[in-house]
């Protein structure tokens, strides 16, 4: 049900707006003065306010202003019987949502106060969609490659350069490509995918250009296309070395001019839209082997950036998997759990052929299937996982090797945490620095590691 506040500091006015706003379905609230109205509103939230302008003490231009600044405010409808140009256009400026004069017109104010609802409704949506956007753009890991794919992400997304993506299957690119859009200065509008592996060929050109009716079997009605929905936003083209000859050409044509023409149209349509793309694809050989255009790579790879498989980056799975573990018991209403550092140990110890979404998929299918546990232990993760994150400190011959082994991982994160200064990565480790050159001589480091 939906809930209205009318402030009014007439009570047969409030009373006659109760009884009709009741018999509409809508749940209503009723307060004299604009300090009763900001009152009510602490204690319960609501849709709209029909809020008088004419009030003793706070007046309703001043009550507007106060209600605008509480958190997730109401739509608010200025209702006056002395309005003029001037205060209509002040209560606008103020944020009010419409403005109704007195004697009211049931009519009106119902579709008014239908469109409000509506509005406010939209708002809320669209605030919790941009929630959930920003949640899918924050890149997790300490390491050196994400803190420095994250200082490039910085630096470059404010621009309209276009970006290619470069990494395995299930490192991250769509979450760079999400992170991109964020920090850039179109964030305030649409970011579009395209998987252009998912799209059936005789479909692909439709879905990035759009059609008109009966320009293809099946098409019933006009189709608006990817490249025309993210105007003034940002188009991904997710796994692009999967697309045809035919519609690179097309694409090309299209990034150069910043127009294309729909199936079955002869008239172009104009777009402003920034290109990300991403592969898994080594796209200079996809040239040599002729299934990519020389032309288009170019256009696209402005901007390149490589996203590193998860077994590169080994430091980040304490972090990610906390962090996925967190987001899988918030999304199962499950309570929060630790994970121990046995089980962590083990996952970092896995080759994680399936990267970051593998590592993902298993924190997710832990918290499904393990409710009652109080912490996910090295026995709850699955066999595969489970037997070869163990095999590591159990194929050396002697004490020696897993001592070196150890020691020499051990010194790399210290390097790692350090940004690879040797002289700090010392005084941590408690070595004086030229003992630490010998022993990365020894254990076979180079500096730039």
């Amino acid at each position: 049900m939906h809930s209205v506040l009318v402030v009014d500091d007439e009570k047969d006015i409030r009373e006659s707006l109760r009884g009709v706003l009741e018999d509409e379905g809508y749940k209503v609230l009723l307060a004299e003065s604009g300090e009763t109205c900001l009152e009510q509103l602490k204690k319960r939230s609501c849709e709209v306010v029909l809020l008088d302008i004419w009030l003793p003490g706070m007046d309703g231009l001043e009550t507007l202003e106060r209600i605008r600044q509480t958190e997730d405010p109401p739509e608010v409808i200025i209702i006056s019987g002395h309005g003029t140009i001037e205060t209509a256009v002040r209560a606008t400026k103020l944020g009010a949502f419409d403005f109704l004069e007195k004697p009211l017109s049931l009519d009106k104010t119902l579709i008014v106060l239908k469109n409000a609802v509506e509005a406010h409704r939209l708002r809320l949506e669209n605030a919790e969609f941009k929630k959930q956007f920003q949640a899918k753009s924050v890149i997790v890991g300490e390491s050196i490659p994400m803190k420095a794919l994250r200082h490039e992400i910085a630096v470059m997304a404010p621009t309209n350069g276009r970006v290619l993506i470069y990494g395995e299957s299930g490192t991250g690119k769509e979450l760079v490509a999400h992170a991109i859009h964020a920090h850039s200065l179109r964030k305030d509008n649409l970011f579009v995918e395209v998987n252009c592996a998912a799209i059936p060929e005789d479909w692909i050109e439709s879905e990035l250009f759009g059609h008109r009716k009966g320009a293809l079997p099946g098409a019933a009605s006009d189709k608006e296309g990817k490249f025309e929905k993210a105007s003034e936003g940002t188009l991904f083209l997710d796994e692009v070395g999967d697309m045809s000859l035919k519609t690179q050409s097309k694409v090309l044509r299209t990034l150069d001019e910043q127009t294309f023409t729909p199936v079955g149209d002869d008239e172009p349509v104009k777009v402003d839209v920034r290109v990300i793309a991403a592969t898994n694809k080594d796209l200079e050989e996809e040239i040599s082997k002729g299934n990519f255009r020389e032309d288009l790579f170019y256009r696209l790879n402005v901007i390149p950036f490589y996203v590193p498989p998860l077994r590169e980056r080994k430091e980040d799975i304490p972090l990610l998997s906390r962090h996925f573990l967190k987001e899988f018991s918030a999304a199962y209403s499950r309570r929060s759990r630790e994970i121990t550092d046995d089980a962590i140990d083990t996952l970092a110890r896995y080759s994680w052929p399936g990267n970051v979404r593998e590592l993902r998929n298993v924190i997710e299918r832990l918290v499904i299937m393990n409710p009652t546990a109080q912490k996910i232990e090295r026995k709850h993760l699955p066999p595969l996982i489970h037997r070869e994150g163990g095999r590591a400190t159990a194929g050396f011959s002697t004490l020696h090797q897993a001592r070196a082994a150890y020691e020499r991982d051990y010194i790399l994160k210290k390097l790692d945490e350090n940004h690879g200064n040797v002289t700090r990565a010392a005084e941590v480790l408690g070595l004086e620095r030229s003992h630490l050159y010998r022993k990365m001589k020894t254990l076979g480091i180079a500096v730039k590691e």
